[in-house]
């Protein structure tokens, strides 16, 4: 059996302290290169594109809002209104000769005898818009209104006066524009609502348009409107003279 025998230098130098200058140690840290510093760009570029990532997103959600509710107690609207009923039809034989738009604001106030506004009254701007018709009834024509010679030259026509439609208030262009409450009157009106009030108003805005639309002269362009139709049409059809006069009417 071979044996083997180690140097007494090598076998002693695992037990030998180790010594290392201090210089050397100092020259291998310094010889070390230096960690670069982190640079705080990297941050903010995240930030950018984190912003830029929520903004494409909240877009995305936006667009397709309307094809899916993201809410589960968002309210629904459904339309459960019965089909349209005809109740009746009859035939027309008036002639539309005029129309006219208007526009009035209704300014109604509501106060208590012994109480200041302040404690209760209630005060409305509303704006009304509608618009009224005049027109001629042909169905009124009198026995004998028309007449016409043998050569068929010359007509005579009597009508009577033109007539005005009730007044066409436009719901989507008529709003209340302001309200000033008394203290009792908010108070009321945080428990219960009186859609008697809104009816008043339309009610109001419809009379007040009606009345001046019989005061605007619209009756008399629908006369002469009607006149003139008559008379180019009949001239069309070959009638030399044609006479149209307008009866007193109401």
């Amino acid at each position: 059996m071979a044996r083997v025998d180690l140097d007494d230098n090598e076998h002693s130098g695992r037990n030998r302290p180790m010594t290392t200058d201090t210089n050397e140690r100092d020259r291998a840290d310094q010889a070390k290169p230096e960690k670069a510093p982190r640079r705080r760009g990297g941050l903010a570029s995240l930030i950018v594109i984190g912003v830029i990532v929520a903004f494409l997103a909240f877009q995305v959600v936006n667009h397709f809002a309307g094809w899916f509710s993201l809410n589960p107690f968002a309210e629904k609207t459904k339309d459960r209104s019965g089909p349209v009923l005809l109740q009746s039809i009859r035939d027309l034989s008036r002639y539309e000769a005029a129309s006219g738009n208007f526009q009035v604001i209704v300014d109604l106030e509501k106060d208590a005898r012994f109480l200041p506004s302040a404690v209760r009254g209630k005060r409305t701007l509303f704006v009304g818009n509608g618009s009224v018709d005049a027109y001629v009834d042909f169905s009124k024509l009198a026995s004998g209104a028309v007449t016409v010679n043998k050569e068929r030259t010359v007509a005579t026509i009597k009508l009577p006066r033109s007539e005005l439609e009730p007044t066409n208030l436009n719901t989507s262009k008529s709003y209340v524009y302001a309200t000033q409450r008394g203290l009792t009157n908010r108070f009321g009106d945080f428990f219960s609502g009186n859609p008697n009030d809104q009816q008043q108003l339309y009610v109001l805005a419809a009379q007040k348009i009606q009345t001046a639309a019989g005061e605007s002269g619209l009756r008399e362009r629908a006369d002469r409107n009607t006149k003139l139709m008559l008379e180019n049409m009949l001239k069309a059809l070959g009638f030399k003279t044609v006479t149209v006069t307008i009866g007193s009417g109401t």
